[in-house]
């Protein structure tokens, strides 16, 4: 099976402009692709990783991927999928933002011996003349084509500012350039991506007389057609410190019965052909391919040891193992009052609720155990001797839970 086929069996592939071309390129390895970050965080979020694991695929296919951050771009803030305006950022931010990507990015990439570049388009946009990229950019976009682009009809309604208006042209321009300065050949990007990346095809074309491609790749879309990615706290982050393995391993293990065997296509590196079995697993088997699947993708982002860390953490929740990888909160001499600590303080310390209120309503509703029993008396207090050595598992719902600690 060639790297194409492949993409196409796991679902990846969204709209191609040349698939002859574009199979030539990355079944001989000779696509030099770009796919581009903006970075709006300090760290890379899940709504990144199937953009990661495309560029994964694709290097070890013998092709050579190119990370542009954009630095520039970042400045304005892309209207694509968004129903209001980007915050602006400072120069010092957005340098700080892009530091953070690279060594996460690199999990992934390989960027030694030139295997793979990291490039930031402030490079080019921000020394740029007005007048000078009016004259040469703009002849070459018609805006009544612009204002036919999905990325632009979503936004008329609210109001589409000037600001953004100029994003294509950015985008468009990068491709351009990239083309120029590293002979970028493909570029691959979120299927909300598609008028963007014509721009930047047309625009080598029309400046140079050469031809582009570009393909995107299918939005990672749970089964009510929501984009993957997010939790009531916000959203799934790669960074460590920002989403701890163990939330991030549960997050995957939570997933809908309807979107496992999805996910683990689009998202894993296992065999096809051991996914093709797995297709016709129900019932508890799915527990299973869950497990797999957020094992697999753990272990992808913060390594194999991380990975059983938050595997034995999670097991050990529904059952009378070890706890010893639970994620864990301690509690100091001072959290206590006579000797003892009420519930609904313990929920909030140990983040399981963000306020006296909502944990109030969680007790009430019977959504709190203490060491496996529900609790449903909102003045219940837990004694410091209560509190073994193996520590006290505090649970709410089905899915939340922390082992205190002294």
């Amino acid at each position: 099976m060639t790297i194409y086929d492949e993409l196409v069996a796991r679902g990846l592939i969204a709209q191609v402009t040349d698939e002859e071309e574009i199979k030539d390129l990355i079944n001989n390895g000779k696509a030099t692709f770009y796919i581009g970050f903006d970075p709006t965080a300090d760290s890379l979020h899940v709504g990144h990783f199937m953009a990661l694991c495309l560029m994964k695929r694709l290097q070890m296919a013998g092709n050579k991927p190119i990370a542009l951050i954009g630095g520039g771009t970042a400045m304005v803030g892309d209207p694509s999928g968004r129903s209001d305006m980007r915050q602006m950022m400072t120069q010092e931010t957005i340098q700080h933002n892009c530091d953070c990507f690279k060594k996460q990015m690199e999990r992934f990439i390989d960027f030694s011996d030139g295997k793979a570049l990291m490039v930031n388009n402030g490079d080019w946009l921000l020394g740029l003349n007005y007048v000078d990229f009016l004259r040469e950019i703009g002849p070459h976009f018609s805006v009544n084509r612009m204002l036919t682009a999905e990325c632009y009809k979503q936004r008329m309604e609210k109001g589409l500012s000037f600001l953004e208006f100029n994003y294509m042209l950015m985008q468009s321009y990068d491709f351009y350039m990239l083309y120029q300065k590293y002979g970028c050949n493909l570029q691959f990007g979120g299927d909300d991506q598609w008028s963007n990346m014509l721009g930047g095809t047309e625009l080598i074309r029309r400046k140079l007389g050469k031809n582009a491609c570009a393909m995107t790749i299918t939005l990672l879309l749970n089964s009510e057609g929501k984009k993957m990615g997010k939790t009531q706290s916000g959203a799934v982050w790669l960074d460590p410190n920002k989403t701890s393995p163990f939330d991030f391993y549960q997050y995957w293990r939570n997933v809908a019965d309807a979107d496992v065997l999805k996910c683990i296509r689009m998202l894993t590196f296992l065999p096809l052909e051991q996914i093709d079995e797995m297709d016709k697993w129900e019932g508890s088997q799915l527990n299973q391919a869950k497990e797999i699947l957020a094992y697999e993708l753990t272990a992808l982002v913060h390594g194999e040891e991380e990975a059983k860390k938050a595997q034995e953490g999670a097991r050990a929740l529904f059952s009378a193992g070890n706890a010893a990888n639970m994620p864990s909160t301690t509690l100091a001499a001072e959290d206590f009052q006579d000797g003892a600590i009420d519930l609904i303080s313990l929920l909030c310390k140990a983040g399981l609720v963000t306020s006296r209120s909502e944990g109030r309503r969680a007790i009430e509703q019977g959504g709190v155990s203490v060491d496996g029993e529900k609790i449903t008396d909102i003045r219940y207090n837990v004694k410091k001797e209560d509190i073994t050595e193996e520590g006290l598992v505090v649970k709410r719902g089905k899915k939340k839970f922390m082992k205190i600690c002294l």
